[in-house]
């Protein structure tokens, strides 16, 4: 069994900053990239960012700059920073981790549950 558990959404102003947390447990051999999706309503689910296991990330044009990606090997752990947030920001935003099991020999990508997002104007 392999979860994993977002925490820290919510509303804020425009402006504001938020931070996105999310652990991976369970059986777990390896993980390799990290990072987050997210999806407003009526539009389809959106790559944003993603790191890799030695720190390499990469980022959509629409957060580049305001949004920061980071992880903790040890905890297992992905982050998100969010600075200068935006109305359009607002969606669920969902974790992922392409990890594999012990039980398996290929990787899989395993989401989070979501956390809203509520940036208003």
């Amino acid at each position: 069994q392999v979860q994993l558990v977002e925490s820290g959404g919510g509303m804020v102003q425009a402006g504001g900053s938020l931070r996105l947390s999310c652990a991976a447990s369970g059986s777990i051999r390896s993980i390799n990239a990290m990072g987050w999706y997210r999806q407003a309503p009526g539009k389809q689910r959106d790559l944003i960012a993603a790191v890799g296991p030695d720190g390499n990330t990469a980022y959509a044009d629409s957060v580049k700059g305001r949004f920061t990606i980071s992880r903790d090997n040890a905890k297992s752990t992905v982050y998100l920073r969010m600075d200068s947030l935006k109305p359009e920001d607002t969606a669920v935003y969902y974790c992922f981790a392409d990890l594999r099991r012990f039980s398996e020999s290929n990787y899989s990508k395993n989401w989070g549950q979501g956390t809203q997002v509520t940036v208003s104007s």
